[in-house]
């Protein structure tokens, strides 16, 4: 297990130290050319705008979990209601497009969309030796999390406010590294226990590594899958409960292992990490009922159950898009390629719900958003290759989100953010407040 350790850590330093592969320049050297320029940028914003008003604060918004607020700086996306999420002003498709992918595969590697939410730009076409492939040899071990913090030994011994990120950084690559074994051994743990992980490979990336140690290294649709699912889950704004947890347990000057590991407590509740599990126990309920040949009409008349008796229609909606999830257009624009996932039923089954639900949901008139968000369909591709042990849903879930939430520790760091510290207030002096407005 600390050889194997050893391995992920000596294969990340290429990523975060001052050496070199061939051309290309390390994530922290392409860091250090950005950060001055966005440490310039926010000067200037606090210097010149300090007093400027972006918004006004409503009772519904302190009642309701601060629900649309602007009151977070996060530099990696913006979720905008209708475009929906822009990863440093690029869409889902345009990462497709731009973001480099695996050797032999089409979709995006986690290590691309990583360098592309910490810098901001896409990451360089490396020259390499045929032996060492770039930003895909991650070591990823069974190490023990439990490892000093590079962060918190450096801050004991003292160190400058302006050095912060570079421990950070160091801290949350390794610790990115160690998701997936550490995920892979639950997994094995809980389901097949007695079963070996198998070793690193240098010729697969963070996810193919991944999917070699769940035991599902011979499917390489579904690896081609987690591919896509953990890069464009990787981030999604702020605001989200898990992003807000690791942003505000980091704003204590907490370690990136501690304001992680809040971030999953929070990714565990049925709000959040759960909801494909429950799309997909509703899914199967209506394949069940209905059989594989369920019509258009069939379907209605299942959603309307639904809704009559008083539940939602899980996977439809979301707390800010006012459209159809990107996700989830990128997930089915997946699935239309693969004749196999074409030929599914519970895949033509979400197809269909989607043809009908939006539709129903406008006319039961109680629902924002009619829309799909990602989880209408991702757990449903899962279930179809093989993975359907529910409960370890969110834990894959928990391996994509640490590239966006430990980006932003990285820039907090960086910009020197304070500690976050909002004002509460009473129900009576809120009352006083609406009184006099």
């Amino acid at each position: 297990m600390f050889h194997r350790a050893a391995a992920s850590k000596s294969l990340l330093r290429h990523a975060v130290s001052g050496r070199r592969l061939a051309s290309t320049k390390t994530l922290k050297e392409a860091l250090q050319e950005v950060i001055p320029a966005k440490q310039e940028q926010l000067k200037r914003i606090k210097s010149e705008h300090s007093q400027t008003v972006v918004g006004d604060v409503k009772v519904e918004n302190i009642i309701g979990g601060m629900r649309g607020l602007k009151s977070m700086l996060w530099e990696a996306s913006v979720l905008d209601p209708n475009e929906g999420i822009r990863f440093h002003g690029l869409t889902i498709p345009d990462c497709q497009k731009q973001l480099p992918a695996a050797p032999g595969g089409k979709e995006i590697i986690a290590e691309s969309m990583l360098w592309l939410l910490m810098t901001g730009k896409s990451p360089p076409k490396p020259r390499l030796p045929t032996t060492l492939h770039p930003m895909t040899q991650l070591g990823i071990g069974v190490a023990a999390l439990n490892h000093d913090s590079a962060f918190q030994n450096a801050y004991e011994k003292g160190i400058k406010k302006s050095d912060y990120w570079t421990y950070t950084l160091e801290d949350c690559i390794n610790l990115i590294a160690r998701l997936p074994a550490l995920a892979a051994r639950i997994y094995r743990n809980v389901y097949n226990p007695g079963t070996e992980l198998r070793g690193i490979s240098k010729d697969l990336d963070l996810v193919g590594n991944y999917t070699n140690m769940l035991g599902y290294g011979n499917n390489k649709d579904l690896t081609e899958y987690l591919r896509l699912y953990i890069s464009i889950h990787g981030d999604h704004e702020g605001g989200n409960a898990s992003a807000h947890t690791a942003h505000l347990v980091g704003s204590t000057l907490a370690d990136p292992y501690i304001s992680y590991s809040a971030a999953l407590f929070a990714l565990a509740g049925p709000l959040h990490g759960l909801a494909n599990q429950e799309v997909l126990r509703w899914q199967l309920s209506m394949q069940k009922a209905m059989g594989d040949k369920a019509s258009h009409d069939d379907i209605k008349a299942y959603l309307w159950k639904t809704l009559k008796s008083g539940q939602v229609v899980p996977g439809y909606g979301h707390g800010v898009l006012r459209k159809s999830d990107p996700r989830f257009i990128a997930l089915q624009e997946f699935c239309d390629t693969r004749p196999d996932l074409m030929a599914s039923p519970i895949i033509n089954l979400v197809k269909k719900t989607y043809e009908v639900a939006p539709g129903v949901l406008m006319e039961h008139g109680k629902t924002k958003n009619p829309w799909p968000n990602v989880d209408a369909t991702s757990g449903c591709v899962l279930y179809h290759y093989g993975l359907r042990e529910f409960k370890y849903y969110t834990v894959i879930f928990g391996v994509s989100r640490a590239l966006g939430a430990l980006t932003q520790l990285v820039w907090a760091r960086a910009l020197g953010l304070p500690l976050e510290r909002p004002k509460s207030l009473s129900m009576d002096v809120l009352e006083k407040i609406i009184e006099s407005a």
